[in-house]
């Protein structure tokens, strides 16, 4: 596959179509809600810490809600800026799912924010795991999100992954 370098502009394939971009709005819904999921797997590792904090939940919640129009764009990022919040608090893997929440709900202002979301949740994992499992644990959610990826922007994310795999701490190369 061939790279290509953004450096300094977004990737217009990540911009919608009445921004100038060649995102399209169903496609747009799909990336949030596969950041959701990706968000959601790991939630259990945010709450056997934080039982009482509700907001990455709500984020991924906000997440899916955007993708069904039922709630704005800018209340989709309220939600983000609170789930980022949560993350300044919490510590080890409990600020990796808040973060990873954060990305989920950040994604309808930003479509590219969902390979954040994905990231931050095999962070989580990888936090979550002895010392010596931590590669085979970020293996084993790489796999899982891949497998959940819709058809329709299965090309869209898996490239992005190989574009952006450097600034992501190198979670997808596997």
């Amino acid at each position: 596959m061939k790279k290509i370098s953004y450096a300094g502009r977004r990737d217009s394939r990540f911009v919608t179509i009445r921004r100038g971009g060649t995102l399209d709005d169903s496609q747009h819904r799909l990336l949030a809600i596969w950041a959701a999921d990706c968000s959601e797997h790991v939630l259990n590792h945010f709450y056997s810490q934080y039982p009482d904090d509700d907001r990455p939940r709500h984020a991924i919640e906000q997440a899916r809600a955007w993708s069904r129009g039922e709630i704005s764009m800018a209340q989709a990022r309220e939600a983000a800026y609170a789930a980022h919040d949560a993350a300044k608090v919490a510590t080890g893997a409990a600020r990796e799912v808040a973060r990873a929440a954060g990305h989920a709900a950040a994604t309808a202002h930003m479509a590219d924010h969902e390979l954040g979301a994905a990231a931050y949740a095999i962070r989580a994992v990888r936090a979550a795991s002895p010392t010596d499992k931590r590669d085979e644990a970020g293996q084993i959610e790489c796999q899982w999100q891949r497998e959940q990826l819709p058809d329709a922007i299965r090309v869209l994310v898996l490239s992005d992954e190989d574009i952006r795999n450097h600034k992501f701490w190198s979670l997808f190369q596997y």
